[in-house]
């Protein structure tokens, strides 16, 4: 962690990828800061795998920091705080999770933070964090499938709606889909909790105002439903059970919600639909509201 607030204090690594020149430096970083302050590690070896690891993808890893806390351009977070997100992010993304699983990476981060930066650091750390490590356990990015967990059954449930939202052009009677993309590249529907009490269509029509920023909302009917296993940072594996519903409205533009992992909203039609990335577990959904759609 000292080594790479030295390297990044100097200059570090820019927007592109870490060249040879930057890797010496950073080498010869981390084996002065061993020597001088950690004369009897064991495991140097994890360091150096560790600060490379970070700089070799730090572009990627600077881009998912962006995403998940858009009020925050990277060089505004302060250096310490920047720094510990990077090994933090690396170690969820990219590392071993037998050697630091994702629980110990997060907590090890907000310590570090409030150890080394500011009174709000650990928070504006776990904030962060905690928004990538839930979207860890979206379908096809966890490494841990449903039929890995042993008594599925007995994992805590959580009860979501989601919606396909839909817009027919006026003149053309073309038809429009609405698709959110998350901090992970892949382009998903609009989805979140019920609240305590709420109908479920309701809860729909919610989450399309408070994700889209639309105000004519008409539900259709319920077209499916997905239930996946999330990692929470406080209750660890959690099933996900997702009610999607056919919505459809006449507003054009759409204003995104960036809080909760996602950086942009567009419509599509439904060639365009079709070569978009997205998580494999939902296509079915996405069929089903074209057929319907279609009618």
């Amino acid at each position: 962690m000292q080594s790479l607030f030295e390297f990044d204090f100097f200059g570090g690594v820019t927007k592109k990828a870490a060249d040879a020149s930057k890797k010496k430096e950073l080498e010869a970083i981390l084996e002065r800061t061993i020597e001088e302050f950690g004369p009897g590690l064991d495991d140097g070896s994890f360091a150096k795998k560790l600060a490379f690891g970070v700089i070799t993808n730090q572009k990627e890893i600077d881009d998912i920091i962006e995403k998940a806390a858009p009020e925050w351009p990277i060089p505004q977070i302060a250096p310490v705080d920047r720094n510990v997100l990077r090994v933090g992010l690396y170690e969820l993304l990219y590392g071993e999770r037998k050697e630091v699983p994702p629980k110990v990476a997060i907590n090890e981060s907000i310590e570090l933070a409030k150890s080394f930066g500011g009174d709000s650091s650990g928070k504006f750390v776990n904030g962060v964090l905690g928004t990538v490590y839930r979207e860890l356990g979206e379908p096809g990015k966890d490494d841990k499938g449903k039929k890995e967990y042993d008594n599925i059954d007995k994992l805590p449930k959580e009860e979501l709606v989601g919606a396909v939202v839909a817009r027919r052009d006026g003149k053309s009677k073309e038809i429009f889909l609405a698709l959110v993309h998350d901090v992970f590249g892949f382009w998903t529907f609009t989805k979140g909790h019920l609240e305590k009490g709420e109908d479920i269509e309701d809860g729909a029509k919610r989450k399309i105002k408070e994700e889209l920023g639309v105000k004519k909302i008409k539900i259709s009917k319920k077209i499916g439903e997905n239930e996946y296993i999330a990692s929470d940072p406080k209750t660890g594996p959690t099933r996900r059970h997702v009610s999607f519903f056919l919505a459809e409205t006449s507003d054009v533009a759409l204003k995104l919600d960036s809080s909760g992992g996602l950086d942009d909203a567009r419509w599509f039609d439904f060639e365009e639909v079709y070569e978009l990335k997205m998580y494999p577990d939902i296509k079915h959904i996405l069929e089903t509201a074209i057929e319907e759609l279609k009618k």
